[in-house]
């Protein structure tokens, strides 16, 4: 998971900031408003609400905004009936990017993901062409001591903990993320991230001349509206994350048209 920690840093960051012009507020919205109409209401039965709300609250959403996203999903008042879909392809460098739909409108959903990969030197490919080399796993990123961390999250059922500097990666089964969560803030470790994403099965090494190129393209899918998250198998070395910056639109070479939202683990996901 090289590079991840990192990325997911930056994606943070950027998150909090693009939730003040609200579009990652509204793609928190939909998700959870999708996961209580595919699974109802109630979150101690909907593993997958659990985490769409968790994942709101740890970036402000208003406890009112849920509770209507929550409402309206579950046909308490009228809402709209999203469906889900994922897109497959290349970055430059040979970066494989799963990339995860939440529409009410496939057509013009397609337009656009289709549009992003031609005018950002990407390919767009066929169904089950980079889909296998991904996992949907949970994932958190914490810090704290070593024994703290390690025996909180074993506790709650971790398959694999690795650290990354001063803080520390965990994966578990997407549907134990709330368990080791919680038993993580039990033990209070800190949470930096968590959320259920898809891991890739193998990375590819980017230099600093693709890495650019690659991250435009990421963030061109990221910015429309009917993408949730972006999945990638880049792995970029610390150096050449120096020298982006902080991955600013100027600093990856896009236009600048204000914050991006880039979202949770890189391995990558946006």
């Amino acid at each position: 998971m090289a590079g991840h920690s990192k990325w997911a840093n930056i994606k943070h960051r950027k998150g909090r900031q693009d939730a003040k012009r609200g579009k990652l507020f509204a793609k928190l919205i939909k998700a959870i408003e999708s996961a209580a109409r595919n699974g109802g209401a109630d979150l101690s039965a909907n593993p997958t609400l659990a985490t769409a709300v968790q994942k709101a609250k740890d970036n402000s959403v208003p406890k009112d905004n849920i509770e209507r996203a929550i409402a309206r999903g579950a046909g308490d008042v009228d809402g709209v009936d999203y469906v889900e879909a994922f897109y497959e392809g290349y970055a430059p460098g040979g970066v494989a990017l799963y990339v995860e739909i939440l529409t009410d409108n496939r057509n013009r959903a397609a337009s656009d993901v289709r549009s992003a990969f031609t005018k950002n030197g990407g390919n767009l490919g066929e169904p089950g062409s980079v889909g296998y080399l991904f996992e949907q796993k949970g994932y958190i990123l914490a810090g704290g001591d070593e024994d703290t961390v390690m025996m909180a999250a074993l506790e709650g059922g971790a398959d694999d903990i690795k650290p990354d500097g001063d803080q520390w990666e965990i994966v578990c089964g997407p549907s134990d993320l709330q368990a080791v969560r919680a038993e993580l803030e039990g033990a209070e470790v800190t949470i930096e991230s968590s959320d259920v994403t898809y891991l890739p099965s193998t990375s590819v090494p980017v230099d600093e001349a693709t890495a650019p190129k690659v991250l435009r393209l990421v963030d061109a899918l990221e910015d429309l509206d009917d993408v949730q998250n972006v999945y990638a198998n880049f792995d970029i070395p610390d150096s050449v994350f120096e020298t982006l910056g902080d991955a600013s639109p100027k600093a990856i070479g896009a236009p600048d048209f204000g914050p991006l939202l880039l979202r949770s683990p890189n391995i990558c996901s946006y």
